[in-house]
């Protein structure tokens, strides 16, 4: 489906504007006005053609990449782009006849559309013109398109493949001058960020102003062996620093994929942006509107048998945090197929992987989950790993999303690794997330809570929660194995043999094993409620439903008022 839109994208655009041409006028009648639209509509079915005899066409196509037509057409709902400066570019005409020669586009496409049935903005790099460079663009169009999203409150779509208007040195010589570099339009896009969702596919190399773009986004994706970013590209690099590198090992997903300056890979243009489409429909078009909700098919009443077997009696085993996450999220039926879908959308899958983040729905309603992977350094929360979990949070509040807030935290990393990382300052910001976030969080307990990750996790109002546990709970300072080695080091130490050691060791051990009952805990009121595990989804709907419609809308209005009283940046 999403090809056969790419080849009627590549085709529309050129047949529309020949047949609106029709009949061809080669003169002015000196009387009417369509000379001059005749003129308009040249220019216009130029630009929108694609044309194989052009260099930057066919290397854009010898390199397996889409036209920026055809990325248009593959990402947004048919027939329903809406070009604003058509017209922009460079004309060539006859100093004898003064008819256009010859016009060369800006490297810029901008304009409306939408993405099930939502409007949008979006602007689109064109390589096959310089490269994405500045002195193939003309100056303004990508500045002035964020800038008017914003004040129309809609979602901006940035497609990115080059400099997207950076510098280059051509430049210089036809100033005449070098300059001091300006902020060249990332004010606007900051401004956009406190306002719509703002998303960015990586659909080649992605250099300097444009490597700023990709990550001033709430969302962004790059294409597995397609898309490089990098401050500076390889020939730069290697005049800097005498490194000889190809794009793809100085800024390839290898690298940025797992370091979290892009949040998701995929492996093709066509599922970049199938997850932009994804990721724009659990958000609302700005901060100024309540998340969009759906229609829900999947009972909030349903019970997940697996959920009450799904964490082992054993504590060192793992087991799929995922599948637990999808056993409770509304799962929808296809249309005409036995086959369900659920409606988790996992963002940051391949950085920070010992937590887990994503988009799901209850009951219709978009959420956000936050939870860990115990297969990944046994779940521990690691520098990268407190990163992706702020920045998820984050996100979930600015947008007004709820947060189901799955806990099983060992602690913060440890060891000389986890220093080096500086662990714990980044652990501060996840930790600071939480607790100044104002949107409703449902916690649940189901595994480990220790520590101060631990803490930050599971008590994210201080002390005021709608938290539950399940009876697999297990918490504290520290974890009971570590926890008994260092209280008594010294008479563990003291053993005659390493049999008696290990003797000692067992019997403490049982020692405390009845007090970590989490049953204990919720007898002194440590823990508010024990539920079966069974009967999380549907305690998590009703927490969600009533959330919508009693809590996110006085919230939303003093975010407003708010917003009113302090005005932002605007300036083009």
């Amino acid at each position: 489906m999403g090809e056969k839109k790419v080849n009627q994208g590549a085709q529309s655009a050129g047949t529309k504007a020949k047949e609106d041409a029709a009949p061809v006028l080669d003169a002015d009648d000196g009387v009417t006005w369509k000379y001059a639209v005749e003129k308009i509509r040249r220019i216009q079915q130029a630009n929108s053609t694609p044309n194989p005899s052009n260099p930057g066409y066919a290397r854009q196509k010898q390199n397996g990449k889409l036209w920026v037509r055809e990325r248009l057409a593959a990402l947004l709902d048919d027939g329903s782009f809406v070009e604003i400066g058509s017209l922009t570019g460079k004309p060539t005409i006859d100093e004898q006849t003064g008819a256009l020669k010859e016009f060369l586009p800006a490297n810029m496409v901008i304009g409306w559309g939408k993405v099930s049935g939502r409007k949008v903005f979006v602007t689109a790099d064109d390589f096959s013109v310089r490269g994405g460079h500045a002195d193939g663009g003309v100056q303004g169009k990508a500045a002035y398109g964020e800038a008017l999203a914003v004040q129309h409150r809609v979602p901006i779509i940035r497609l990115l493949d080059g400099s997207s208007g950076g510098g280059s040195v051509a430049t210089y010589l036809s100033a005449g001058a070098t300059y001091i570099p300006p902020l060249a339009g990332l004010g606007q896009s900051m401004t956009a960020m406190t306002t719509v969702p703002v998303v960015s596919a990586l659909l080649g190399p992605v250099v300097g102003l444009a490597s700023a773009k990709a990550v001033t986004s709430h969302f962004s994706v790059m294409v597995k062996g397609l898309s490089q970013l990098f401050a500076a590209g390889p020939p730069v690099v290697k005049q800097a620093t005498y490194e000889d590198l190809s794009k793809e090992a100085l800024g390839g997903w290898e690298i940025h994929g797992r370091n979290g300056t892009v949040d998701n890979v995929t492996s093709s243009e066509l599922e970049a942006f199938q997850q932009i489409r994804t990721f724009l429909s659990f958000l609302p078009s700005s901060v100024h509107a309540l998340p969009p909700v759906t229609i829900p098919s999947d009972p909030a009443d349903r019970r997940a048998e697996e959920l009450i077997s799904i964490i082992p009696r054993r504590r060192a085993r793992t087991y799929d945090i995922r599948k637990l996450i999808r056993l409770i999220v509304d799962v929808d039926a296809r249309s005409g197929e036995d086959e369900t879908q659920d409606s988790f959308f996992e963002i940051g899958a391949t950085w920070g992987r010992s937590v887990v983040t994503g988009l799901a729905r209850l009951q219709g309603i978009p959420v956000g989950v936050l939870s860990s992977d115990c297969t990944v350094g046994g779940g521990a929360l690691d520098a990268l790993g407190s990163q992706k979990a702020a920045r998820f949070v984050n996100l979930c509040d600015h947008f007004g999303i709820p947060l189901l807030n799955l806990v099983d935290q060992p602690g913060f990393a440890i060891g000389s690794a986890a220093e080096r990382m500086a662990t714990i300052r980044h652990g501060v910001a996840i930790m600071s997330a939480l607790y100044h976030a104002t949107i409703p969080i449902f916690t649940v307990i189901i595994r480990r809570s220790f520590g101060v990750a631990g803490g930050a996790l599971s008590d994210p109002g201080d002390g005021l929660n709608n938290r539950v546990a399940w009876p697999s709970a297990d918490g504290g300072s520290l974890p009971l194995e570590g926890g008994i080695e260092a209280a008594y080091k010294r008479q563990l130490d003291s053993a005659p043999t390493a049999a008696a050691r290990e003797k000692m060791m067992k019997e403490l051990l049982a020692k405390f094993e009845s007090v970590r009952d989490p049953i204990r805990t919720a007898n002194v009121f440590g823990i508010e409620e024990i539920i079966d595990p069974r009967d999380t989804r549907p305690i998590a709907c009703e927490w969600i439903t009533h959330a919508y419609n009693h809590l996110l809308p006085p919230r939303l209005l003093a975010r407003q008022a708010f917003a009113t009283a302090v005005p932002g940046k605007h300036k083009l």
